[in-house]
């Protein structure tokens, strides 16, 4: 007995089995209109791996070599084949179909997966939205196959196997619709093993053997499959399968994996007749961060990062988002750096034919309550430096504006490190240095820590004159030693050894941090490092 456990849910398959061939044909429009195959060298013979449908429609078979494929059609176009730009391609028309839903997932190497749960009526209802995405991948260029089911393999199953019998059509025929098992029972044994092999957490060892051993058993159909004992089954064919064919029915959970998270917030607007420039629909964002900032003040809080997706027409996303320092919610201040990131753009914004959805997101959010200026401005010229970051952020790129934070750790090098200013890090405050007395640290650390000849009076004791880049440095002042072990994971190793810092001055007023590498009962000499200079 198979029970459904993804009960209410609804999930779109797109299957794009051409988007090899027509990737290379949208690339290069001047190919004559002849039969095109992408090879690969597999061992000592080029192979195809992707045919277009006169390829295809001539008898020829992916995993044929290339020899064989010219002696049945001499007149065959050869190009490349190039997963990585295919897998480029199918993540752009992932974003795309953002416009639909925001759960939206890649099923490498040609599929789609969208959750349609409660967006379809958006559309039309179902089907007049499965019939949009595939008239706007026909605009494109890219033929596809769709189905809907109630769990997502169920969904990839069906679309791969569209002509089975058990499927429903609507009236265009471009899309099989399943309400339960049913549907995909009646598929070839193929639907198993086929259109979910790159699907994660479905893999198969050898789908091949698989394949020879139920064809050998007369189980040809993924009914015939579902009417064994379980256990028989995992016993001679293992678990895998089992588990893949459990998901399929819908009787084992498969969570859909989306590209983008869903942010907090999300306003948008819809246009009957596509925006022409890229003022206008920076109009409209405008307009968008003037609702989500009334949003954001009726929950006391400031976004963190505002992003504007620019749908266009012909199926293109544009994704421009913007960092800052500090929660903010003034709609004047994030169009300023919407601004200043759109002018350093390497590849400035093109609306081809319009765009008709713009959307606002705040996908990170941080409290934020009114606040009350100090007489002394304190507050304010804080305020003036988070923007100023803010700008330089939205001007120079993400990450490109830096700073300091602490790190948990007692090993100098990794008490601290360097991150985004915009980033949120849970990181260790330094502990404050008491008024008046030298800091414990030098501001410059030097890494790796430069090796130097140093001279003590005694073995154990404090150094006396240190040789560093040629140079003699008669220590005038010492203070130490401060004895910092390794880590206990490489002391346990017998790794790590003990350092102790000293803090010196030498005869003309510089100040150097130096340490002993190791006691003498951990090594015969220890060495001597310089491991910062004080300002």
């Amino acid at each position: 007995m198979v029970r459904n456990t993804a009960s209410g849910r609804r999930i779109l398959a797109v299957l794009l089995p051409g988007l090899p061939a027509e990737r290379v044909r949208q690339a290069a429009p001047s190919l004559p209109d002849t039969p095109l195959a992408l090879t690969v060298t597999s061992g000592n013979a080029v192979r195809l791996a992707a045919l277009d449908s006169h390829a295809a429609a001539a008898g020829l078979a992916v995993g044929m070599t290339l020899a064989d494929a010219r002696a049945l059609l001499p007149e065959l176009q050869v190009q490349a084949h190039d997963p990585a730009a295919d897998l480029a391609l199918l993540e752009a028309l992932a974003d795309g179909c953002g416009r639909y839903t925001p759960m939206v997932a890649v099923a490498p190497p040609a599929g789609l997966l969208l959750d349609i749960t409660g967006a379809a009526h958006l559309a039309g209802g179902e089907a007049a939205l499965a019939g949009d995405l595939l008239k706007r991948l026909a605009r494109m260029g890219l033929s596809g196959r769709a189905a809907l089911a109630d769990n997502p393999a169920a969904a990839l199953a069906l679309a791969g196997f569209a002509d089975s019998d058990g499927t429903e059509w609507d009236g265009d025929g471009l899309v099989a619709q399943a309400d339960g098992p049913s549907a995909v029972l009646a598929l070839p044994i193929a639907a198993l093993l086929g259109p979910l092999v790159a699907v994660p957490g479905l893999e198969l060892d050898n789908p091949d053997a698989l394949a020879l051993a139920l064809r050998r058993a007369g189980l040809r159909s993924v009914a015939l499959v579902a009417g064994q004992p379980r256990a028989a089954l995992a016993a001679r064919l293992g678990d895998a399968l089992v588990h893949r064919l459990d998901v399929l029915l819908g009787a084992a959970a498969f969570p859909l994996q989306p590209r983008w998270p869903e942010p907090e917030i999300l306003v948008e607007a819809r246009f009957a007749q596509p925006l022409l420039t890229v003022p206008a629909a920076l109009k409209v964002v405008e307009g968008l961060v003037v609702r989500a900032c009334l949003n954001l003040s009726e929950r006391g809080a400031g976004g963190r990062a505002f992003e504007a997706l620019l749908y266009r027409a012909d199926g293109a996303l544009a994704r421009v988002r913007v960092d800052t320092a500090a929660a903010q919610r003034a709609p004047a201040a994030i169009m300023r750096l919407f601004g200043e990131r759109l002018a350093a753009l390497n590849d400035p914004l093109d609306p081809g034919f319009g765009y008709d959805l713009v959307r606002l997101a705040v996908p990170v959010l941080a409290p934020l309550g009114e606040e009350q200026l100090a007489l002394d401005g304190g507050a304010l010229a804080a305020g003036e430096l988070l923007g100023l970051v803010d700008r330089l952020t939205a001007r120079l790129g993400p990450g490109r504006v830096r700073r300091l934070a602490g790190a948990d750790s007692h090993v100098p090098e990794q008490a601290g490190f360097d991150l985004p200013f915009t980033a949120r890090p849970d990181a260790t405050a330094w502990a404050a240095q008491a008024p008046g007395e030298p800091p414990e640290r030098p501001a410059l650390l030097f890494d790796p820590p430069q090796p130097v000849e140093v001279m003590a009076e005694v073995p154990d004791g404090p150094p006396r004159r240190f040789r560093w880049h040629r140079r003699l440095h008669d220590i005038v002042r010492a203070e130490g030693p401060e004895r910092i072990a390794a880590e206990w994971w490489r002391r346990a190793d017998g790794q790590g050894l003990t350092r102790d810092y000293y803090r010196v001055e030498d005869s003309s007023g510089g100040r150097f941090w130096l340490f002993r590498h190791g006691l003498y009962e951990e090594r015969r000499i220890p060495g001597w490092f310089v491991h910062g200079r004080f300002a």
